[in-house]
């Protein structure tokens, strides 16, 4: 077959065209990658290269107001791996465990770290301890990929006594990771899990730093100085509590093992928390690092549940510690005086209706006052004051107490206490229906029973407006400025006349074996019923809410005692901190004098 010469001409024109439209192509992509993209292809090239070891930051350390060390970090180290893949992760994982001691739980966990993070070397011990990392610097050329490197350790100096506020550290988890809140961390980074590590997280992390280590196709670390200048990890600055560890450590102490409960102690114009002590308690040092198996199974199965914070989360009928908030109410409506009787006098009981409502002295009380009634606790007195003041008011003036409301103490997870809401009537119908119960109810309420839940730190909050002027302080722990609250208002008569009926119980009333020699301590026991039997005895809880000097308080503290009997055994306890407590300012006060 032959062309015709113009045929020949033109595709000749066409293949040179195509020719040269293909050369312009290759040398257009040349150029943009030799030119244009070179930096990125360098940077490619270098990530490739090159793989990014955190450098954990140092936390924040915590001081109490005295400039004591609640939490700091220590020296420590960890290990990771770096791994292509998977399979290879797993691989040298298995080689590991013939050098040292590791579970399959640690494999798998390891590998969960490096699929969250696959670009982040796989952590296997975030806290080894010196043997591990001995016994691996000496295996270090077998395992290539291998990262020791020396980490901030977290540490409580009085681990086991701050346990209640402080809470703990630990790793990042998935569920975390996936939160809005943890936005910006990365997995195998530890972050606070409870107390005030949880609660000012972002202010004790700190900012995390990088070190770059150069590896070869397979993974392997070939270079681990002066692959890249670090970047350096920056510590967070301390954070400054009110806490008192001289007299946080006391609490501890009086408590000992055998005791079961919490305490709040708190200043009472500013709310500053002084101490505050859940028992038993539990050594936040060990969870560093991963909680050991055989420890976190032996606080799960504790009766006394250590790891429940009995201060802020325990909620418990209040006793007669509430009388004063019924006194309160009856004294600020007008309803009575401090001096004014009760039509029916105290006989060891209370007839309403067709059953008896008993007092704790059976012997009775006879005739007495408001302010006496406080004085010795006569249930007789205050059965028929909640009548008086009706169950409405009751309801209603116990809301404004804030009995239904956290305190807002600076922890997460506090409780929030159980009251009835108002209406009253509304409350009652939904829970009993409409004909499932009767006035009966204002009885219970009176005394601290029936439908009445506080907590600890509520009851302390509340004996913040006792010692002061109706004005409740909001607790806080971190240093800063107070917030306090009207939650009642009365005359300074009726103020004086209130601190001078809870200082008779002291005196001469329920809790007169806790007198503090030189020093009028006010306050009031608590017997609470709890529901829970012994054979045929009820266990009760013991309260006592209490401040002092009586006239001027310094400080107030809340005892509960899970179990613990009659409200005396909390007041001796109370009594005591609060005499350790101002002696201990009072030495501090003449010594600056001195200066």
């Amino acid at each position: 077959m032959s062309f015709h010469p113009n045929e020949m001409q033109r595709r000749a024109r066409l293949a040179a065209a195509l020719l040269f439209l293909a050369f312009v192509f290759l040398v257009g992509s040349f150029f943009r990658t030799q030119v244009l993209q070179h930096a990125q292809y360098v940077l490619q090239s270098e990530e490739n290269r090159l793989r990014e070891v955190p450098l954990p930051a140092p936390r924040g350390v915590i001081y109490d107001r005295n400039g004591q060390i609640i939490a700091e970090n220590l020296p420590g180290y960890s290990v990771s791996l770096l791994a292509p893949g998977v399979d290879s992760l797993r691989a040298a994982l298995k080689r590991l465990a013939g050098t040292i001691t590791l579970s399959p739980e640690q494999i798998n966990q390891a590998v969960r770290r490096f699929r969250r993070a696959p670009n982040r070397p796989a952590v296997i011990f975030p806290d080894a301890s010196f043997d591990v990392v001995s016994v691996l610097e000496e295996h270090r050329v077998e395992f290539p990929g291998l990262i020791i490197q020396s980490a901030p350790k977290r540490y409580y100096p009085d681990g086991p006594a701050m346990a209640a506020f402080i809470g703990y550290t630990g790793e990042v988890n998935e569920a975390e990771l996936a939160s809005p809140s943890f936005r910006g961390y990365k997995a195998g980074q530890q972050v606070g899990k409870d107390g005030l590590e949880k609660q000012y997280e972002s202010r004790l992390r700190g900012r995390e730093g990088t070190r770059f280590v150069e590896v070869d196709a397979r993974g392997r670390v070939v270079r681990e100085a002066g692959a890249r200048q670090d970047l350096l990890p920056e510590a967070a600055p301390p954070l400054y509590t009110n806490i008192d560890l001289d007299l946080q450590k006391f609490v501890v102490e009086l408590f000992g093992d055998s005791l079961i409960g919490g305490v709040v102690a708190l200043e009472p114009k500013t709310g500053a928390v002084l101490a505050l002590h859940s028992a038993p308690t539990f050594d936040p040092n060990r969870f560093i690092g991963g909680i050991p198996a055989e420890y976190w199974r032996a606080l799960n199965e504790d009766a006394r549940r250590p790891l429940y914070n009995k201060a802020i989360k325990g909620s418990y009928a209040p006793g007669s510690t509430w009388k004063l908030a019924t006194a309160v109410l009856a004294l600020q409506s007008g309803a009575v005086t401090l001096d004014d009787r009760m039509p029916i006098a105290c006989n060891g009981g209370y007839q309403y209706g067709n059953r008896r409502f008993k007092c704790w002295d059976k012997k009775g009380h006879g005739s007495v006052t408001l302010a006496q009634a406080i004085e010795l606790s006569c249930d007789v007195y205050f059965y028929q004051l909640g009548l008086k003041i009706g169950l409405s008011r009751l309801v209603a003036g116990g809301v404004d107490l804030g009995a239904r409301e956290r305190t807002g103490i600076d922890l997460p997870s506090e409780t929030r206490p159980s009251f009835p809401s108002a209406p009253a009537t509304d409350y009652y119908n939904r829970r009993f229906g409409a004909r499932g119960w009767s006035n009966a109810v204002s009885l219970n309420l009176a005394i601290g029973q029936g439908e009445n839940a506080q907590t600890v730190v509520n009851m302390a909050r509340f004996y913040t407006a006792l010692a002061t002027d109706g004005q409740a302080a909001q607790p806080r722990i971190l240093r800063g400025d107070s917030q306090r609250q009207a939650v009642f208002r009365l005359d300074e008569a009726q103020m004086a006349g209130v601190q001078k009926a809870l200082a008779g119980v002291v005196q001469f009333g329920t809790a007169a074996a806790s007198q503090i020699r030189g020093v009028m301590l006010a306050g009031k026991t608590g017997t609470a019923q709890s529901g829970k039997f012994r054979g045929s005895t009820e266990l009760n809880h013991a309260w006592f809410v209490g401040f002092a000097p009586a006239n001027d308080a310094k400080i107030v503290v809340a005892v509960m005692l899970e179990f613990g009997g009659h409200g005396t055994r909390a007041a001796h306890i109370a009594s005591k901190i609060i005499e350790h407590y101002l002696k201990v300012q009072t030495t501090q006060v003449l010594n600056t004098e001195g200066e």
